[in-house]
């Protein structure tokens, strides 16, 4: 499977809310990071705790705006629709992923602050 197919699945299980189809797109051991940052999670035990947060909001979806290939990185801008704690906002964020026989291994995320719905 090529990288851009392997994020699709991901963005796909991901708006599905599908614990178990995201977290095939990811190898055991991957790594999730704040782009230039501090790592977020590592291994499927801790990317289920940090995604199970998110998938609980009623309103979280991802919307690709666009999508660059480059051999096995994948460079994604998004806008992601959320539920924070001071209501329903929109985020845009700048993913980064490597890819290596068919699964993520390392993900970087860089998030604009929220938008609010008015």
């Amino acid at each position: 499977m090529d990288a851009a197919t392997v994020v699709q699945a991901q963005l796909d299980a991901y708006n599905r809310k599908d614990m178990e189809a995201l977290l095939q797109t990811f190898a055991p051991d991957a790594e999730q990071y704040e782009l230039h940052g501090a790592l977020l999670a590592k291994g499927h035990a801790e990317m289920r705790a940090r995604f199970a947060i998110r998938f609980a909001e009623p309103n979280l979806h991802a919307r690709l705006i666009s999508r660059n290939v480059m051999a096995n990185f994948v460079i994604d801008h998004e806008e992601v629709t959320r539920d924070f704690k001071d209501g329903i906002g929109c985020v845009e964020m700048i993913c980064v992923y490597e890819v290596r026989d068919g699964l993520i291994v390392r993900a970087s995320y860089a998030l604009s602050p929220p938008r609010y719905r008015r």
